[in-house]
């Protein structure tokens, strides 16, 4: 059975002759015939009772009409949802997110829906190695990562860069400058999170004091930020660096200060290749919200965190 034959029959059923279908269907009346008799022998049923002067339907095919109605009828929701994906108005997105800074990723998925709202966005946690794994293997269309600078077999989009920021003792000099540079923390123990919880930031890091000229000694393990600033504000002097989420409030006796010269880009990892309509959408609305979003600063208003 083809959805042709069906709609052939639909066609003689509503038009009430074959040479009617015919001309609605834009074809010769030879085929309409040829193809319903098709579809008959298939069925084991008659379809229509013929006479030289009329084609009616046999009671089987008052009964089917309403089944080809329907089956037509989803053949071309079929389509459509199709289409709709196509043009990346409908269908899912698998992506990898990241945590902050703030709400601007749900404000960008926000943003998203209003333009495609029956597109679907699925986010998946996973630290950054995994998420990019998982874009090359195909377990995502996309994923959000930090501080990545070259990812084998993937595409890599900025969509927006965040400051960072310097905690360390409020009492030590340093604390008095509007902001810092890193070969002013030259001497200053670094507390910095081992590598194999986010390679990309600590190279960062890392990479920056060696282009800056400097080597800070290594300081008291890197625990979680919140503990960590804590320590730099009780313990012998230490330094830190981290850039904003949310949720954390100030720790008392540690100065944040802005850290200059240096600057957390985030991008969106994807296979390599044109991007599809989706992804293109998605990729608006990131970089859309970025834009709209006040930058900078924002010292007893912000919160802050290290992923």
């Amino acid at each position: 059975m083809e959805l042709r034959q069906l709609r052939y029959f639909v066609a003689v059923a509503e038009e009430g002759g074959f040479g009617r279908a015919a001309e609605r269907l834009t074809i010769v009346q030879s085929a309409v015939s040829q193809q319903i008799r098709r579809l008959e022998r298939e069925l084991g049923l008659p379809l229509f009772n013929r006479s030289t002067r009329h084609v009616r339907l046999s009671a089987a095919g008052e009964r089917l009409l309403v089944e080809a109605r329907t089956v037509l009828a989803a053949a071309d929701r079929t389509r459509q949802v199709a289409a709709d994906i196509a043009a990346g108005t409908d269908g899912g997105l698998r992506l990898g997110a990241i945590h902050g800074p703030g709400d601007r990723l749900y404000r960008a998925l926000v943003e998203l829906a209003a333009g495609a709202p029956r597109l679907r966005v699925r986010l998946e946690q996973a630290p950054p190695t995994d998420r990019l794994a998982a874009v090359r293997s195909g377990e995502l269309d996309a994923a959000l990562v930090r501080a990545v600078t070259a990812a084998p077999g993937l595409r890599l989009i900025p969509v927006w860069s965040d400051p960072l920021y310097v905690a360390l003792p409020a009492d030590h000099a340093l604390a008095d400058e509007p902001l810092l540079r890193l070969e002013h923390l030259a001497d200053l123990p670094l507390r910095l999170a081992a590598r194999d919880g986010n390679p990309p930031f600590h190279d960062l890091v890392l990479d920056a004091c060696r282009r800056a000229g400097t080597e800070p000694p290594p300081g008291p393990p890197f625990t979680s930020l919140r503990q960590t600033l804590i320590d730099i504000g009780t313990d012998a002097p230490s330094w830190t660096v981290f850039y904003e989420v949310s949720g954390l409030p100030p720790a008392p006796r540690t100065a944040l200060r802005p850290l200059t010269g240096l600057a957390l880009t985030t991008s969106l990892a994807v296979q390599a290749g044109p991007l599809t309509p989706a992804l293109k959408r998605l990729l608006e609305a990131l970089r859309s919200v970025a834009s709209s979003e006040a930058t900078g600063y924002r010292m007893g208003s912000g919160t802050y965190g290290l992923e």
